[in-house]
């Protein structure tokens, strides 16, 4: 019988994160080979582990320490599994040259939850210079993921990205939620969400990406010919990062991003580009290198309301609407039923 996992609260929100459904076997990493010393390849001991579920999955449990994991060959987890790291786990990805590998993935699994410890890249010892997908976690084509009370940091490429498996048929993941993780200093992205349906992320932090473009701290950017919808961002802290806070970035529908404080990223704080039904609401917007909010490329129903923009740069030529706070916030020409409330305030 599979039974729900417990799940705590979100202390961003108050808000229960999504329980996962999984059987009641718990195995330790420990059992099955791993010494969490930092000085082998814990890899296949992982692996074990989490084939040595049964039918109706469990909990694998890590104990604290340091296990170092071979990205290329990935720890794959499985359905109706709950990966919970003690809060003193280290994953560290063994030093590679391949332009792809993936410290965890989740490729077209259901009913997974990964929880506590930390998951630190290969970028500070990464052995080529080519490809930009050295991700710590992948999802791919997924349904009912929780990644919650995780440092994911030094990634190659993406903290954390969550996609599409290419078809034909194509299938988007589905009803993800990362909440209270912290995304520091990776490559490419903290986060890109792409070929997806109902995600939500929820008080975490995206800090200090950058390396290769675009290098925001949340980026949402479904491949040609996919979409993303759902997507729920609030109560983040988007900083430091060399690209964009955040962007919405073509075939994304139906978004919001709510009481985030998006600050000193060095380009825009939130882009806006060829998406539709969005909602950029009771945010605080400071300090960024380039506008607090740039809406451009064909997008359509935009909702901006109840934001504090302050101290966003001016270095963009003026904008054709007069009625548009210049240094904060444009709206191209080519955008279309764009609500400005007055309850933003321009500082």
């Amino acid at each position: 019988m599979l039974v729900a996992g417990a799940i705590p609260i979100s202390t961003a929100t108050a808000q229960p994160i999504a329980s996962r459904k999984r059987g009641a076997t718990r195995i330790n990493v420990r059992d099955h080979g791993a010494r969490g010393s930092g000085r082998k390849d814990e890899t296949k001991a992982f692996q074990a582990a989490i084939d040595a579920l049964p039918e109706d999955g469990g909990t694998v449990i890590v104990p604290a320490g340091t296990y170092l994991i071979d990205a290329i060959r990935s720890v794959r987890l499985r359905d109706h599994m709950h990966l919970a790291m003690d809060p003193g786990t280290r994953l560290i990805a063994k030093p590679n040259a391949a332009p792809r590998a993936y410290v965890l993935s989740i490729l077209g699994n259901r009913e997974v939850e990964i929880s506590g410890g930390r998951i630190v890249g290969d970028r500070d010892e990464h052995l080529g210079t080519k490809g930009e997908w050295g991700h710590g976690i992948m999802v791919r084509g997924a349904v009912g993921v929780t990644l919650r009370d995780l440092h994911i940091s030094r990634c190659w490429g993406d903290g954390i990205s969550i996609g599409g498996i290419s078809g034909p048929p194509s299938v988007p993941s589905r009803d993800v939620v990362v909440a209270d993780v912290v995304c520091d200093g990776n490559r490419r992205q903290g986060l890109t969400i792409g070929r997806s349906r109902q995600v939500r992320v929820v008080g975490s932090s995206f800090l200090n990406t950058g390396g290769t473009l675009p290098g925001a701290g949340i980026d949402v950017e479904p491949d040609a010919g996919d979409t993303a919808r759902g997507i729920t961002i609030s109560h983040c802290l988007v900083e430091g990062n060399q690209g964009p806070g955040i962007q919405l970035y073509h075939r994304v529908h139906d978004s919001l991003i709510r009481r985030c404080t998006i600050r000193r990223n060095r380009s825009a704080g939130v882009i806006i580009v060829g998406a539709a039904a969005s909602v950029v609401a009771d945010n605080v917007i400071a300090a960024n290198g380039q506008r607090g909010l740039a809406i451009r490329g064909n997008s359509e129903d935009v909702l901006v309301s109840g934001n504090r923009f302050t101290g966003n740069a001016t270095r963009i030529g003026a904008s054709r609407r007069p009625d548009v706070k210049l240094r904060n916030l444009i709206v191209g020409d080519s955008a279309s039923d764009i609500r400005i409330a007055a309850d933003n305030t321009f500082d």
